[in-house]
């Protein structure tokens, strides 16, 4: 089978995301780097890219330049993946879109819920793929997890709980430095620092996992470094439509935690937990029975985990493998073959409706608010 052709925006030198995506696409054979602007700046970009094996031609100096050459050709990529400061999430995907590309765009999607239902119209409107990277639901052990919720075996979920936490940014004496920073700006940010980092990602879990989406959430913000003007903590209550009940909690001064990425499911007949420190297993506790550790790799396990484990059990597969499942995923979309884990265009809108739901709340002392997108409800 041919290999699809691949183009990225973003991620160049020194980026630490473009790493995991160029591993990642490549790690199956699936893709081949074909096109790239790697870099605001032109010449850098169009230089890293040809290190990087890209014909020169296909070196791009900006996003515009890499659109109308790709546009112009027979062999065009098949996906770009959006790489760049969230800001221009928006322009990026919806002008490729619109130019009949496939997407990936990191996330947040967009800035706005506005932006992100018009990227959901696009997508409607031009049949494309656009996806959204929560890679952290493409590990193995989260499949698993979703695939034993789906199929009952804990009962009707409760409760979830799920926190993204670290302390990499509790020094106060680094706060000022630029790859710090511009996090809790909201020029270059948004309106939300932390939650709309991190806690996002511990939200699109606990939807994934428990197969349902956000209806209301409450919402309590912390900037814990005065300098900050966006938060840098915060504790976020929400319901899903189902009824059940959530708690999140996502801190970026939580001085000790390094990744700190876990969930908590806990059903009518068992419950389940997974860390992203340590992805290869999945605890279960059944009702009344001892806890168990259902590990990567072993026998019996749901057909989407097994599907996406590369290695037998015991050997480690670390995040790239993750982002390398989202584009075994897109790959598999791509030709036509439905995978319904890939995180889509309407999972971004339903982010960026939980951000801005969660900034209202906290500006309210916490009141209870709608957390869909208007076009969702």
């Amino acid at each position: 089978m041919a290999k699809l052709k691949w183009g990225m925006i973003g991620g160049g030198e020194g980026s630490q995301i473009g790493p995991a995506h160029r591993l990642g696409a490549q790690a199956d054979g699936l893709f081949e780097f074909a096109a790239g602007a790697l870099d605001h700046r032109a010449d850098a970009g169009r230089e890293y890219a040809q290190r990087l094996g890209i014909a020169a031609d296909r070196a791009y100096g900006d996003w515009r330049e890499m659109l109308a050459g790709e546009s112009g050709r027979d062999d065009r990529v098949d996906l770009v993946t959006v790489a760049t400061p969230n800001a221009t999430h928006f322009e990026i995907t919806k002008a490729f879109l619109e130019a009949g590309f496939n997407v990936l765009c990191e996330k947040p999607m967009t800035m706005s819920v506005e932006e992100g239902e018009e990227i959901v119209r696009v997508v409607e409107a031009t049949g494309k793929i656009c996806a959204v990277n929560y890679c952290y639901s493409a590990y193995p052990m989260v499949r698993q997890a979703r695939a034993m919720v789906r199929a009952g075996e804990i009962g009707n979920v409760r409760l979830v709980v799920s926190n993204f936490s670290h302390g990499h940014h509790g020094d106060a004496t680094d706060a000022d430095n630029p790859r710090v920073r511009w996090r809790y700006d909201p020029a270059m940010a948004g309106v939300s620092g932390q939650f709309a980092d991190c806690g996002i990602h511990a939200l699109h879990m606990a939807s994934f996992i428990c197969d349902d989406e956000v209806e209301k959430l409450s919402a309590d913000f912390a900037s814990t470094i005065p300098s900050r003007e966006l938060e840098d903590d915060a504790m976020v209550n929400f319901r899903l439509t189902g009824g059940t009940v959530g708690r999140l909690w996502t801190s970026s001064v939580a001085i000790g935690r390094q990744h700190g990425f876990e969930i908590q499911v806990f059903g009518e007949t068992g419950g389940l937990r997974w860390a992203s420190e340590q992805p290869n297993q999945l605890i279960y506790t059944p009702v009344g029975g001892r806890t168990q550790i259902i590990e990567k790799g072993e026998g019996g396990l749901h057909a989407d985990a097994q599907r996406l484990s590369r290695v037998s059990i015991a050997h480690p597969e670390g995040f790239p493998l993750a982002v390398a499942n989202i584009y075994c995923d897109l790959a598999d979309a791509i030709r036509g073959e439905t995978r319904d884990g890939l995180p889509n265009a309407q999972a971004g809108v339903r982010s960026m409706a939980a951000v801005h739901g969660a900034v209202a709340s906290a500006k309210a002392d916490g009141a209870w608010v709608d957390a869909r997108p208007p076009m969702f409800r």
